[in-house]
C-alpha cells in the first residue's frame, strides 16, 4: 500500500539509524521529520537514513530531507543515506543532496565511514 509508512529509529554509537518502510510522500516526510526534530533537538548530530524498505519517493518527501538536511548543515551535523533503491539515488543527485551527504551501498558501510570520522 502506496498510503502506508512506518520509521523506526535507533542510536548505535552516537549515529541515529532512520529506517524507513514504505512510500516517503508527505505523510512518510512528516514521519521521519518529526522524529528527526526530536532527535536533533536532543543533541543528536549524526543521522544515518536506512532506506532499503523504501523503494519510491515523491517531491513531497524530498522536500522533507531538504528540510532535515539544511538543519544538519546549519548544526554542523553529518548525514548520510545507504539501501537506496536506484530511482531514489538518482532522484537525490538530481535534486542535489548528494552534494552535501554520501550515500552507501550497505548498513556497515555508511556506519564504518561515519565512526571514521568522529
Amino acid at each position: 500500500m502506496l498510503d502506508s509508512f512506518k520509521v523506526d529509529t535507533r542510536q548505535q554509537d552516537s549515529i541515529w539509524i532512520f529506517s524507513t518502510y514504505g512510500y516517503i510522500n508527505n505523510l512518510g516526510g512528516e514521519a521521519i521529520a518529526k522524529n528527526f526534530n526530536e532527535k536533533h533537538a536532543a543533541g543528536g548530530r549524526k543521522f544515518l537514513f536506512d532506506l532499503a524498505g523504501s523503494k519510491i519517493i515523491n517531491s513531497i518527501g524530498v522536500s522533507y530531507l531538504i528540510e532535515i538536511l539544511e538543519k544538519i548543515l546549519e548544526s554542523k551535523g553529518e548525514l548520510a543515506f545507504c539501501n537506496c533503491a536506484p530511482i531514489i539515488e538518482k532522484t537525490f543527485k538530481i535534486m542535489g543532496i548528494t552534494q552535501y551527504t554520501k550515500i552507501f551501498g550497505t548498513l556497515d558501510e555508511a556506519m564504518n565511514h561515519m565512526r571514521e570520522k568522529a
